[in-house]
């Protein structure tokens, strides 16, 4: 392997496209997981993986020691540009692999050691334990607690909106685990074994007919020490920097269509769809079509700008503007689609996989809309730290947790 500090953007390039050639053969297509749950991981995409973190191509940006390459930021963006170039996944999880990152930055050394590899290789399931029933636009009011006995912890209480529950490995937990304090001082940050008794998930039906989402009861759940995150009662902090590494990812994506029926992959999807229906000519449809193909540029050259900003271990209030902005997008576009469609978007079921595809995003749109954090808060933390406009009232903020109302 080259010394990044000295290696040439021309010589890089080589060298991954070298090993890339010697290495890289397309894999097949991952089945969505129960109820549409994200993806399912094969053993050919797993072996992949393990191939990209042994060569140190998963996190170039990351120290040697970590399986990274020192690289900068514009020598790793070569990287990620010759793996996409051929479609092959693994590199750039120093960007997008929130779970890794957050170990990486805060984990103990040992459960570190442990952990950060097999995430990078995808053979770990994760899952969210933050949003609670009465906790979710307000994380820091959660009730589950986290009582240390010895050298472990154990927690009890419930938590709400967890994709992947039911297949997970670790939840990343947050806990109340003083009282005593306000509510921000009193929280910790695990990483919590899901495969134990006590742990009940029970699935929630969406809108989509989906059960992406699940509620999550954690009765006496053991959780070891050393997978604690940062200090102790200091878990807010750590939270930051797992959110904002949330909000990058669904500030750059989302999920598509879901019937099957390929649309053109040589032009613009919502271009394509008006050209199939004969409604290209309609001024008033380019002209939507023109805006929402000028939100997303928009949006990833924010995202460009706030993940260059975005340090190991830090959180950026600019990541809120991204997932925000996705989240429009993706409402608006859905609008686009159905104005294209017309009448016809009334239509459902398999023999009508345009409309299908219409109404199914048009309802999908708010999972972006409320995960990682809703619209409202996102516009509250753009408003407050990236504006600088006056905080929202809020009375709790400095009274023991114990005290606050409702407890």
């Amino acid at each position: 392997m080259a010394d990044g500090a000295t290696l040439t953007d021309d010589a890089l390039r080589a060298e991954v496209r070298a090993w890339l050639a010697a290495n890289w053969k397309p894999l097949p297509a991952r089945p969505a997981g129960p109820g549409g749950a994200g993806w399912t991981t094969t053993q050919e995409h797993q072996a992949w993986l393990a191939k990209v973190v042994d060569a140190r191509w998963a996190a170039p940006r990351w120290p040697v020691e970590w399986y990274g390459r020192a690289l900068p930021d514009d020598q790793a963006r070569i990287v990620e540009r010759e793996f996409a170039a051929i479609g092959a996944p693994g590199t750039g999880q120093d960007r997008t692999n929130l779970w890794a990152n957050t170990a990486l930055a805060y984990a103990t050394p040992s459960f570190k050691t442990r952990i950060v590899p097999a995430l990078l290789k995808g053979e770990v399931g994760m899952c969210l334990l933050y949003s609670e029933p009465g906790a979710g636009s307000d994380l820091a009011g959660i009730r589950t607690k986290a009582e240390r006995q010895g050298d472990h912890f154990v927690v009890n209480g419930q938590k709400v909106w967890t994709s992947g529950a039911a297949t997970a490995d670790y939840g990343m937990l947050i806990a109340r685990t003083d009282w005593d304090v306000p509510k921000h001082r009193g929280i910790s940050f695990f990483f919590c074994p899901m495969k134990q008794p006590g742990i009940e998930v029970r699935p929630l039906r969406q809108i989509t007919d989906e059960s992406h989402f699940n509620e999550v009861f954690l009765t006496d759940v053991i959780v070891p020490e050393e997978n604690l995150l940062g200090p102790l009662n200091a878990g807010w902090g750590v939270l930051q920097t797992a959110l904002a590494y949330e909000r990058s990812v669904m500030g750059d994506n989302a999920r598509g269509p879901r019937s099957g029926v390929a649309e053109s992959t040589e032009e613009e999807p919502l271009i394509a769809l008006a050209r199939e229906a004969g409604v290209l000519g309609d001024p008033l449809i380019r002209q939507e079509i023109a805006k929402a193909i000028a939100w997303r540029k928009l949006n990833a050259l924010n995202n460009a700008r706030a993940k260059a900003d975005l340090g190991q271990g830090t959180s950026s209030s600019i990541m809120s503007l991204g997932k925000l902005a996705m989240s429009r997008i993706l409402h608006e576009e859905a609008r686009v689609r159905t104005l294209i469609l017309g009448a016809g978007s009334l239509l459902e079921g398999k023999d009508y996989p345009r409309a299908e595809d219409a109404n199914f995003l048009t309802l999908n749109a708010y999972f972006t809309s409320i995960g990682g954090g809703t619209d409202q808060i996102q516009r509250n933390i753009i408003g407050e730290r990236v504006l600088g406009l006056p905080k929202e009232p809020e009375v709790d903020r400095d009274v023991p947790f114990r005290q606050v109302r409702g407890n």
